[in-house]
């Protein structure tokens, strides 16, 4: 891999060039990219992996995102210096597309997808330094978020999820530090689930980035 030319990316063997570089920019080619993801996607989660043309549309949005192309994503009234709440029915393809676009820039700082429910079981086991660990550092997506049970530690009830997308807030402020989240709720579900003052940091910190609802089940 080539850091000093992110756009061309050496998986084993085969080269990817996602792009061309000019006057020391990067002019991507969105075809080349879908080539890209689709070869990564087989290597990561295995030969059934494919690119749906029905997903198309929001991968267009996601990869305009993770290129960083201000002027694409003002357009779709995405905010680049936000992070991603990615929504969309089970087994659309949430989790394994921000697995994914994470590698087609190599140059990036990387996050880590944790499962919302293991930051549920870190809470019962050692309490609310989980809480500080994961909302006081780092760079995340957290996945299936509000689904996860509601944390218990020394018999007291927690909404670990929700302490901790507050302390990303102030994160957030502090230092522009993203948090990405996928989520099979809907706006009124988080609501629900978190209560409004988190869904209203949420809506501070998240661009909301959604698959159709009627987006078909992609692991049968």
């Amino acid at each position: 891999m080539k850091i000093d030319q992110p756009h061309i990316i050496k998986e084993g063997s085969t080269e990817f060039k996602l792009g061309e570089l000019k006057n020391g920019y990067i002019q991507y080619n969105f075809n080349s990219i879908i080539t890209y993801l689709e070869a990564k996607g087989k290597m990561m989660f295995g030969e059934r992996f494919k690119i749906y043309k029905d997903d198309q549309e929001i991968l267009y949005k996601l990869c305009c995102y993770f290129i960083q192309d201000e002027t694409i994503c003002r357009k779709f009234g995405i905010d680049i210096h936000k992070g991603i709440l990615l929504t969309g029915p089970v087994g659309c393809g949430k989790t394994s597309l921000m697995r994914l676009l994470k590698y087609m820039v190599p140059h990036q700082r990387a996050y880590e997808v944790i499962p919302s429910r293991n930051i549920v079981f870190s809470f019962n086991n050692i309490g609310y330094a989980t809480i500080e660990q994961f909302g006081n550092s780092k760079f995340f997506c957290f996945d299936d978020l509000g689904v996860e049970p509601t944390g218990r530690y020394f018999g007291k009830d927690c909404n670990v999820l929700g302490e901790v997308l507050l302390s990303r807030y102030d994160l957030f402020l502090a230092s522009r530090m993203k948090t990405h989240a996928t989520t099979n709720l809907n706006a009124e579900e988080l609501e629900e689930r978190y209560g409004n003052r988190v869904r209203s940091r949420m809506r501070q910190i998240f661009n909301l980035i959604s698959f159709n609802a009627k987006s078909k089940d992609k692991r049968g």
